[in-house]
């Protein structure tokens, strides 16, 4: 925890506190929050992250009942397409976009609605950012609406059609004004995650013209390097209060809003209504499917402008990305780091899952909170830390991490960390600590405890937790876009590099082949899922 955790962020706020040129106490500080390109990217933050928690929990609610409250033939199926934005990598989300949504659309050209050609993409705006970001972030209301909605005591709502309320004021009435904590508790979960977005407004705010904070933050430090690092440290810190204060406001609204409900057998959907389930799925189609198929067709044309059809779709794209020694190199290293990463987890996570259950203490309750703060800030910031910590030589080794693997594995042990240690607590305490007990007073060792006792019991949780770092490091773009180098490239910083030179079909082809192995990965936890915990996976919650 202090060499990922700890030295990283205070390397980051010593750089942000720093004096100004005179000498005056946070004069640094004070500098760059009055600069004007500050204002426009807080305001730009601010706005599109709003406007995007709009659009998630609008998506998010609506959906949520309608799978909660409806009886559905093909839940199982429909639930994993609502929870897909949390699969695909947020760059690989923005690039399916802008190919549906641009004058080149071989889906909307098809049906004569795409843009006129030389026209400017409309999602390059404040507008496209805040849609494409409040669908990717939809899941997080969904799962805390739908979670909550399982909760409902099936008794309230009986009760109420006994005495013939009406459906309609059964769900404004009783149902929303129970599960509101929870809605309101996943929207301001959707805000901190639009802060710290990077994918998406680098992909459409860029081109576009829209500062935010992540993109302003990333354009600073590859224009000034090293020696901007104490501007962007404040730039940093703003986004990381931000973030701090919306998940404040979250756990203010679960403790003080969230209402006491009996214990009672949950509601289960007896309605069914063939309308309202062709709506669901249209609607996931939309959002989940068709921006996807629109990246596979154009990663299926030889250029940029050529028409989609029989004579123009070929492989050949494929072809030419699989030739390509970066996008090879970024794949092996990809993998290597996203397994790697998840070996060192489960290292670090059963060993720290023990003593937190069954050693409790000052400490190790204290590093428990610790563990969790590189997850729920913004990337940007953990990749900043990372920079300030490691570029300088390391004590007594000489050696500096920048620039090399090492400083990517850091940081995505530091960031995806609970992913693995969440799970693997979770299993344990609800193991019997009298085994351990056991085990102590015939003599075995805590090594001996810990691999013949304790392993056992929560190696299924780690074996998920790992599974779940894999698919979300394979892709990883925020952190791998502020501290790859060349020869380290990683699939994230392949796809936002050609889409940024300009080729648009060898980037989706980039796209659709990490797209299929993240699915493949969804599918080979699937098929493991009845020797896996419960509530792991999130589309079989």
């Amino acid at each position: 925890m202090a060499f990922t955790t700890l030295w990283p962020l205070a390397q980051l706020f010593a750089a942000a506190l720093r004096p100004g040129e005179d000498g005056s106490p946070l004069g640094l500080m004070a500098e760059v929050l009055a600069s004007r390109a500050t204002a426009r990217a807080l305001s730009g933050t601010l706005v599109t992250s709003g406007l995007s928690v709009i659009v998630s929990t609008t998506l998010g609610v609506g959906l949520a009942f309608a799978v909660g409250l409806l009886r559905l033939r093909s839940r199982a199926a429909l639930t994993f397409l609502i929870l897909m934005p949390l699969v695909i990598p947020s760059q690989t989300m923005a690039l399916a976009w802008i190919e549906l949504a641009g004058a080149n659309s071989p889906i909307l050209g098809a049906l004569g609605l795409a843009p006129p050609p030389g026209t400017t993409n409309p999602l390059y705006s404040v507008a496209g950012i805040a849609l494409v970001m409040g669908v990717e972030h939809m899941p997080l209301v969904f799962l805390a609406t739908r979670a909550a909605l399982r909760a409902v005591p099936a008794d309230l709502i009986e009760a109420a059609r006994v005495i013939g309320t009406p459906r309609r004021r059964i769900a404004a009435g009783i149902v929303l004004p129970l599960v509101a904590p929870s809605i309101l508790a996943g929207a301001l979960l959707a805000f901190t995650a639009a802060i710290g977005n990077f994918g998406v407004p680098a992909l459409l705010g860029i081109p576009g013209r829209v500062s935010v904070l992540t993109t302003l933050i990333y354009q600073r430090l590859n224009g000034f390097g090293p020696s901007a690092a104490g501007q962007v440290a404040v730039l940093a810190l703003v986004m990381a209060a931000l973030a701090a204060a919306a998940l404040a406001l979250r756990g203010l609204a679960l403790r003080r809003l969230a209402v006491p409900l009996p214990a009672g057998r949950p509601f289960e959907p007896a309605r069914r209504s063939p309308l309202g389930e062709g709506a669901i799925w249209l609607v996931v189609l939309v959002i989940a499917v068709v921006p996807l198929a629109a990246l596979v067709m154009t990663a299926l044309l030889p250029a940029v402008g050529v028409r989609f059809g029989a004579g123009t779709a070929s492989l050949a794209q494929f072809a030419a990305v699989l030739g390509n020694e970066a996008v090879r190199r970024a794949f092996a290293n990809s993998l290597l780091l996203s397994l790697a990463c998840a070996v060192v987890a489960v290292a670090v996570s059963v060993p720290f899952a023990y003593l937190v259950t069954r050693r409790p203490g000052r400490l190790v309750r204290g590093l428990d909170l610790v563990v969790e703060v590189p997850w729920v800030i913004p990337g940007t910031v953990v990749a900043l830390g990372m920079i300030l910590a490691f570029l300088p030589p390391l004590p007594l080794l000489g050696v500096s991490l920048y620039g090399s693997m090492a400083i990517l594995l850091v940081a995505y042990l530091a960031r995806f960390l609970p992913l693995v240690l969440r799970p693997v607590t979770a299993a344990a305490q609800t193991a019997d600590p009298a085994l351990d007990e056991a085990g102590r007073i015939v003599g075995a060792g805590l090594a001996r405890r810990l691999t013949r006792i304790f392993l056992p019991g929560v190696l299924p949780a780690a074996v998920a937790g790992a599974l779940l770092v894999v698919m979300t490091a394979l892709n990883e773009l925020t952190l791998s876009a502020l501290l790859w180098s060349s020869g380290h490239e990683t699939i994230g910083v392949m796809v936002f590099a050609l889409q940024y030179e300009g080729n648009s079909t060898a980037a989706a082809a980039v796209a659709v082949l990490s797209t299929l192995l993240v699915l493949a990965l969804c599918a080979l936890a699937n098929a493991a899922a009845r020797w896996l915990p419960e509530r792991i996976l999130p589309w079989r919650q």
